[in-house]
Formats: structure tokens, C-alpha cells, sequence
């Protein structure tokens, strides 16, 4: 018995209308441009919106339906960064309607419905239709706000790091050169300490040695003589060793400023009134319009101070030549002032004049080591002061010091006692 099987007939689905496909065709392009991230917009020939995207709107503060039918060029790309007016038929977006080319920009404005702009990139791909005719052209945008932001912190990252990798050069450079300078200043300190040293050690020698061959021999006055100038020539070394640990405390900054009440006056008295600052023939002239200044200041520092220019003063003048100490006191300023009628300084020497070693042109065989000066300058900065120097060669020369006055707080122990009135 035969069976016979019946098979449902297959169907052919009909194809769906020209419109429906069209409608699905514009949902699909509707998702896709809505769903990118990116503005995108379209224009005809005549530079007017034919669509545009959620995000091109969203960027420029605009509705999509407000853009429609709108010039995007009068609308958001009117006016250049500066804000010059940006003409139409400068800008790249329309070349593509010229030559049909690509164009590609990265350093533009575009400009938003409250009026302010934002740094974008752009591209403008023409469009054209079945037979090849330009129909209008694409703009794809994004805001680079942030890159662009991105982008200044690292240039000013990257200056910051020139400017610092410069200044630490010139540091390394200015290191160098001190550490060349030092090495200088070492060649010089040990050629000096050698001659200065030298001289007075062959003399001590030499006295000692006759004190020792000749004893017998030599009158008293002639052994006085010989001592005295052993005496003078350790004291002469002695005085170099101290000015040498000055100037290292100086450089290791352990030297402190200890201002105490001073009066000025009875102090540069004393000061002239000791074995080393007395001149039979002429002695130094002191001038001050007051008897009594009082101030705060550091005694030690100043009677250095003082101490090194006249004993310069008494060096390099005649001992019938005038020698001057003045003080002064005007508003809040200490003038001390030390006039000599000396050899004067060159003019070539005024430049090193405070550097240490450093000795003028013209001392010929005058005993001295060229640290006075330096001491000096140093602890005239080390109270905040100025020096200053006028020389003529021949004529003389004037060391003008000015120190801050600071009013002296006086206690019954520093006030003078009063002169009674018979």
C-alpha cells in the first residue's frame, strides 16, 4: 500500500515597498548619527544645513531643529580665534564645493549660540550624488578643549623643565667658575703666606743667630735692636694668622654680629690713643661735632674696621703727611670717615681693591698681606653697611664707611657721669 505524503507549499515573501526600506535606511543613519560622539552636519551648495546631529548641536548650544535650513557658517564659524571676522569664501569647508577636495583643519574656532568659541578639529569631505556631481559636503567636528589644555600644560611643563634645566647650567657654571676662582685664591694664598712668611722667619733668624754668634760683642742697645725686630716680625706673622682665621670664620658664616651701646666718640679716643695708631711727627686728626654718640654696634667688628684703615693710612702716608678719623651721625645713618694724604690708589687697582691677596701696583716693598681690605668689606656687610673710596695718586685717598645707626639702649652704666659745676 502506497502512502503519500503531502508537503506544505513554501511561500516566497514578497518584497517589502520601496518606502519601507527607505524608512528603515533613514532610522538607521537617524541611530547612527545620534549615537556618535562626534558633531557631525551636512550643507548643500549654498552653505545650509541639511542635517545635522545631536552632538554638533549639543557642542554649539543650538537646537537640531533651529539649524535646519540655517548658514553653519553664519551660525558658528563667523569670526576667527581672535575674533576678526572669518569671510565665507575663506574658509576651508567651503573648498570643498570649489575643487571637491578634503580638507583638514586643526586650529580653528567654532563659535557657540551664548557667544563664546571652542577650539576644534574639523573635516569637510564633499558629497556628491549618483552621476558624480558636487551635491553639498560633510563637516565632521570634535572640541579639543581638552587637548588643546592637555597640550599647554605640557609646553609649560616642558618650559618649566628648559627653565630649570638653565638656571641648574648656570648654577653648575657659576659653581665652576667660584671653584676656579677658589683655586685662583689658594695659588695666590699659598705664594703669599711663603714670601710673607719667608721674609720674617729669615730675619728672626738672622738676629737670632747673631744674638747667639756675638753675644759677647754687641753693645746693649744693639741687642734691644735685634730683639725689637724679632718682636716685630712675630708680631707681624701673628697678625697675619689672625686675619687669616677671620676671614675663614667669615666663609664658614660662624661669625655673629653682637651689637652692644657704644659711644662712638670715647671709643675712636682710645682707639687713637694706642701704640699703634700714634705718629710722633703728625698725629691723627679726630673730628666729630658731638662728645658723645651713642649707638648699637658690634665693638670687635668696628674696631677692626677702623683699626685696618688707619694702620693702611699710617702705611702708605708720609709721617709728616695729614691723617683724618671723622664720625657722624646723620638721620639713620653712621658716617666713619678715614682721610690720608698718602700715594693714592691706581685707578687699574680699584676693582680687586677688596678681594683678598690683592695689593696695589704701587706699594713697591711696604710689608703688608692684601687682607686688611677684605676683612673690611666683610664685616662692613656683615652689619648691613656700605664702603666707598676716592684716590688720587699722589694726593691721597678717603675710606667712607656707613653703618646703619641704631639708637643705643642705655642703662645707668653706659650714661657718662655729669661734671660737677663749682
Amino acid at each position: 500500500m502506497t502512502q503519500t505524503y503531502w508537503l506544505p507549499s513554501r511561500t516566497v515573501p514578497t518584497a517589502a515597498p520601496l518606502g519601507q526600506e527607505l524608512e528603515h535606511l533613514r532610522r538607521q543613519h537617524h541611530l547612527i548619527l545620534n549615537a556618535v560622539g562626534e558633531g557631525i552636519y551636512g550643507l548643500d551648495l549654498a552653505g545650509n544645513v541639511t542635517f545635522v546631529n545631536p552632538a554638533a548641536a549639543e557642542m554649539i548650544g543650538w537646537s537640531v531643529e533651529d539649524l535646519i535650513g540655517q548658514s553653519m557658517h553664519a551660525v558658528m564659524h563667523h569670526s576667527r580665534e581672535d575674533g576678526q571676522p572669518y569671510q565665507r569664501e575663506d574658509c576651508p569647508i567651503y573648498a570643498a564645493f570649489q575643487d571637491g577636495s578634503v580638507r583638514r583643519i586643526t586650529n580653528e574656532v567654532f563659535w557657540r549660540k551664548d557667544g563664546t568659541s571652542f577650539p576644534v578639529e574639523y573635516i569637510s569631505t564633499p558629497m556628491r550624488d549618483e552621476e558624480g556631481r558636487l551635491i553639498g559636503t560633510v563637516v565632521t567636528f570634535r572640541d579639543i578643549t581638552q587637548r588643546r589644555w592637555a597640550e599647554q600644560i605640557l609646553q609649560r611643563a616642558n618650559e618649566e623643565l628648559e627653565q630649570k634645566v638653565q638656571e641648574r647650567t648656570a648654577e653648575l657654571q657659576a659653581a665652576n667658575q667660584q671653584l676656579q676662582q677658589l683655586s685662583e685664591m689658594r695659588s695666590r694664598f699659598v705664594s703669599m703666606v711663603c714670601h710673607e712668611f719667608r721674609n720674617p722667619l729669615n730675619t728672626i733668624a738672622l738676629s737670632v743667630s747673631s744674638l747667639n754668634r756675638y753675644d759677647t760683642q754687641l753693645r746693649p742697645e744693639e741687642k734691644t735692636d735685634y730683639l725689637r725686630a724679632i718682636n716685630t716680625n712675630v708680631e707681624r706673622m701673628t697678625q697675619m694668622i689672625d686675619d687669616i682665621l677671620v676671614i675663614g670664620k667669615i666663609e664658614a658664616k660662624v661669625l655673629e654680629v653682637n651689637p652692644q651701646p657704644l659711644d662712638l666718640v670715647a671709643f675712636c679716643q682710645r682707639l687713637l690713643a694706642e701704640p699703634d695708631y700714634r705718629r710722633p711727627l703728625d698725629p691723627i686728626q679726630f673730628a666729630c661735632r658731638s662728645k658723645h654718640l651713642w649707638a648699637e654696634v658690634d665693638e670687635r667688628l668696628l674696631r677692626s674696621i677702623l683699626g685696618n684703615l688707619l694702620s693702611n693710612a699710617i702705611r702708605y702716608t708720609p709721617p709728616s703727611g695729614v691723617i683724618t678719623l671723622k664720625i657722624s651721625r646723620r638721620q639713620n645713618t653712621l658716617t666713619f670717615r678715614v682721610q690720608d694724604a698718602g700715594m693714592g690708589i691706581p685707578l687699574s687697582d680699584r676693582r680687586d681693591l677688596f678681594k683678598p691677596f690683592h695689593r696695589g701696583r704701587n706699594v713697591s716693598n711696604i710689608p703688608g698681606t692684601g687682607l686688611g681690605l677684605s676683612i673690611v668689606k666683610q664685616f662692613v656687610d656683615l652689619q648691613n653697611g656700605t664702603i666707598g673710596v676716592t684716590s688720587r695718586q699722589g694726593q691721597g685717598t678717603t675710606f667712607t664707611v656707613r653703618l646703619p645707626w641704631i639708637p643705643a639702649r642705655l642703662t645707668a652704666t653706659h650714661c657718662p657721669k655729669p661734671t660737677l659745676q663749682l
